[in-house]
């Protein structure tokens, strides 16, 4: 168990938190959510003693390791990739160190073999003679091959090293596990591979993630960083999310009697403890949630921006077509056609092969052949992974920027269009090239709702947002009835938006597939 009691944390007059006081016990895993800025990996900080607060401390049960996964991919370049991972079990490799010391003495002593009887011992219980085996299986699992065991960590690719600082985290059954933001460059089997590992995983988890289908399989309870408190909440982040905007609709809507407000709260509680039952966790909080109270919600300070994409002429029947595309290096004769209303996500094991077709089929490179045929009747918008060009050493204010793609000229509806994307007040007027990377998709999300297309072309559309932009995005992908080709590494979006898959398995081969993801997945992985 590892508890924090009246921890309070202030930077430069700004109060991150005050007087919290959170215990995490086993069995249980907790997600760390919160705005930007609010403080998730700093309070991580202070529960592994990275950071002192100005109150209040860390406590954790006598004799109880904890791991952490490390963020510095640098620190050990100078380690091979399997001792890197038996690092992640400090006393273990100490002992291992002791060991070899004496048995490489040239007087051992009657003293020294006590001693190494002792350290044998204390060796066997760690786990050390089965060590090398499960290190070698969590790389296995992480998709590390066998030939870069023995390799120096300095000469890894950078999103090898994070697949290895993962499995140190992950090795010797560590009694807390601390993770921040463990799925970033992992790919979807690998992520799945990590969710059943946490399913099955029967210590204290504490992640932090904006990866929201992986909160939902994982955690048990969310605290949320808000109100300058980290409150904790029984649930997944679906049901922390749905609560809270269930909350926020009710507080809106005054009128609404008492007794009608406490009984949609309490079907809505009833309905999620239902779901959840499908494995031992999830059985645990469904025990929890039945005994929640209306006492124990409370909604979220947070705002979500409104992404609502309509368009203002209806589709032909024409929608994409592409027969016989070719770009060197990447794909070869590629063809598919696309039909109206479809949602189509793209997959590339190399990201950069869905940019240039995303590129090639807006006109923004060209193919090496192969022929492209878009409906008359289609008006097509593009988010680019990269869209820099757009901001770059402009000096427009976001109002006059925004101003460029609009119809309507008016500022009053400029600045409206920019209210939904949480743009407010003073925020108008300053120039868009100062713009942070998260601000600058949120002003391209607005240029394509007002454009008004029937077809949306989207390349990684939640690169930079936070969770709030993301689940709104989501949504409106969701509710979108035109055509939607995109790709993305959030499994929420994929899962819950496609209704059709493309990927591009290599230069010459490609996979077309019409129906869901989780039916993509059933079909093709095994």
């Amino acid at each position: 168990m590892i508890q924090a009691t009246n921890i309070s944390l202030s930077f430069g007059g700004r109060t991150l938190y005050k007087d919290v006081n959170l215990k995490f016990v086993k069995g249980n895993c907790y997600g760390i959510i919160g705005a930007n800025g609010a403080g998730k990996s700093t309070f991580l900080k202070i529960l592994t003693g990275e950071i002192e607060p100005n109150t209040g401390e860390i406590s954790i049960t006598t004799g109880e390791r904890m791991s952490v996964l490390a963020q510095n991919q640098n620190a050990y370049d100078s380690e091979t990739v399997i001792d890197t991972v038996l690092l992640g079990h400090k006393r273990l490799m100490e002992v291992q160190k002791e060991k070899d010391a004496l048995y490489m003495k040239p007087d051992f002593s009657e003293e020294d073999g006590i001693k190494a009887g002792e350290l044998e011992t204390e060796f066997a219980e760690l786990g050390g003679w089965e060590a090398e085996a499960e290190a070698k299986s969590l790389l296995q699992n992480l998709g590390v091959k066998e030939e870069l065991y023995y390799t120096l960590m300095a000469e890894l690719d950078p999103k090898l090293k994070v697949k290895v600082l993962l499995a140190q985290a992950l090795f010797g059954n560590p009694d807390i596990l601390v993770l921040d933001e463990p799925t970033n460059n992992l790919d979807f089997k690998t992520v799945r591979w990590l969710e059943n590992f946490l399913l099955g995983f029967e210590n204290t988890v504490i992640i932090v993630s904006h990866n929201r289908h992986f909160l939902n399989k994982v955690c048990t309870h969310i605290c949320d960083v808000d109100y300058g408190q980290i409150n904790m909440f029984i649930g997944n982040y679906d049901f922390w999310y749905e609560s809270s905007q269930l909350l926020l609709r009710q507080q809106k809507d005054q009128n609404k009697k008492a007794e009608q407000r406490a009984k949609e709260l309490k079907d809505f509680i009833a309905r999620f403890a239902a779901n959840a039952s499908k494995s031992k966790q999830a059985t645990s909080r469904k025990k929890e949630l039945e005994r929640l109270t209306i006492e124990d919600l409370k909604p979220s300070s947070r705002k979500y921006p409104y992404i609502n994409f309509d368009f203002a002429q209806e589709a032909g029947k024409e929608i994409v077509k592409v027969e016989d595309l070719s770009k060197a290096g990447m794909f070869k004769n590629l063809s598919f056609n696309i039909e109206k209303g479809q949602k189509v996500a793209f997959f590339a094991k190399n990201n950069q092969i869905l940019t240039t077709l995303f590129n090639i089929l807006t006109g923004k490179e060209e193919a090496d052949s192969g022929e492209i045929r878009i409906g008359k009747t289609i008006n097509l918008s593009y988010l680019p992974q990269k869209y820099d060009e757009y901001f770059d050493n402009v000096s427009l204010s976001l109002v006059d920027w925004l101003r460029q793609f609009s119809k309507d000229q008016n500022e009053t509806y400029i600045r409206s269009w920019l209210g939904r994307m949480l743009f407010t007040g003073e925020e108008n007027i300053k120039e868009a090239k100062v713009l942070s990377g998260g601000e600058k998709v949120r002003c391209m999300l607005a240029k394509i709702m007002l454009e008004g297309a029937n077809c949306l072309i989207l390349d990684e559309p939640t690169n930079h947002l936070d969770l709030e932009s993301i689940t709104a995005l989501n949504k409106g992908m969701q509710n979108y009835k035109g055509t939607l080709l995109f790709s993305t590494h959030d499994q929420e979006i994929i899962e819950t938006v496609a209704d059709r898959i493309i990927e591009i398995v290599d230069e010459n081969k490609f996979i077309d597939f019409t129906g869901t993801y989780e039916e993509y997945i059933e079909k093709y992985s095994k």
